[in-house]
């Protein structure tokens, strides 16, 4: 298996197209996955859907961390892991996942996706990194974008409990960029792969315990749907997406890496749009603009410094 992964690290950084189209497809299966985990609730409870989820991924990612021999993590770093997982696969998709019950899909992944904007903040505090101007301009861009979101929504009298989903998301975009920051200061040194494994263990313990408080004796309709849903987005999109992902970003620098993943709101509103109809107003049009030119000024600015 390890032999198998360095033969295909060598096609890659010899071939540039074939990286950038296994770019291309895993942010437009992660955007397609927002489709599916908005249609999902019609069969299941959003915390039961992300328990089928995140079990069915760590089973995967557990299974492929095995075949490359990276074996288990040391004990004393199963504390930061349990943190990890709390922060970046409990907290975050439970609380998509339950904002998706008043949130289109599209414009949820748009707000997901305002994380980098969150990770710059928190790294100015607590990794010391700079924060230039350009970088502080490309900040206000983005908070204009996502206020342009959330003050259109009010101004049309959007239904309270839409407002509500909103701000579940944002909240669940800074608990991601939260967990980058702690990811940088408590587990860089550990294999990312093994660090996403056991972080989604982790993880789903979580999302399974809140499932039990939350859901128990909700009905389940399990039918040729909902279990494709599951499947897709537990081994596609959440186990083998994520082995490639951090397989790429092993080959190409972070900055490059945050602006490709722009892509997955611009597929997620397309998907959204094509498929089950949700229909792109003003402000989430002009706001989703916003927010992605301003996390490409303060990324281009940090990739010529």
């Amino acid at each position: 298996m390890q032999s198998q992964t360095n033969r295909f690290t060598t096609i890659l950084q010899k071939n540039k197209v074939i990286m950038w189209l296994l770019i291309l497809t895993v942010t437009i299966l992660w955007g397609y996955a927002w489709v599916l985990m908005k249609e999902v609730l019609a069969y299941m409870g959003p915390f039961t859907f992300s328990s089928f989820r995140f079990g069915t991924g760590s089973i995967v990612l557990l299974l492929i961390v095995w075949l490359s021999q990276k074996g288990f993590p040391l004990k004393k770093y199963w504390k930061q892991l349990l943190i990890q997982g709390i922060l970046q696969t409990s907290i975050v998709f439970l609380l998509v996942m339950y904002g998706l019950r008043f949130v289109d899909a599209g414009k949820s992944s748009v707000l997901l996706y305002s994380m980098p904007m969150w990770s710059s903040l928190l790294a100015a505090k607590f990794l010391n990194e700079k924060l230039t101007p350009a970088k502080f301009i490309g900040l206000l861009i983005g908070m204009m974008g996502l206020l342009t979101i959330l003050g259109w929504d009010i101004w049309i009298g959007q239904n309270i409990q839409v407002l509500f989903g909103e701000i579940l998301i944002i909240i669940a975009a800074i608990s991601w960029a939260i967990s980058n920051v702690y990811y940088r200061i408590k587990l860089q040194h550990l294999p990312q792969l093994q660090v996403n494994a056991y972080q989604m263990l982790f993880g789903t313990i979580g999302i399974i315990i809140a499932t039990l408080f939350m859901e128990w004796n909700q009905p389940i309709d399990l039918n040729i749907h909902s279990i494709y849903y599951i499947l897709f987005t537990g081994i596609l999109a959440s186990a083998l997406c994520f082995t490639v992902w951090f397989l790429i970003l092993s080959l190409i620098d972070m900055v490059t890496a945050t602006i490709s993943t722009l892509l997955v709101p611009i597929f997620g509103l397309f998907f959204s749009s094509l498929i089950i109809d949700e229909k792109m107003s003003i402000g989430v049009i002009t706001g989703s603009g916003l927010i992605i030119l301003g996390i490409i000024v303060a990324q281009v600015t940090k990739k010529k410094e």
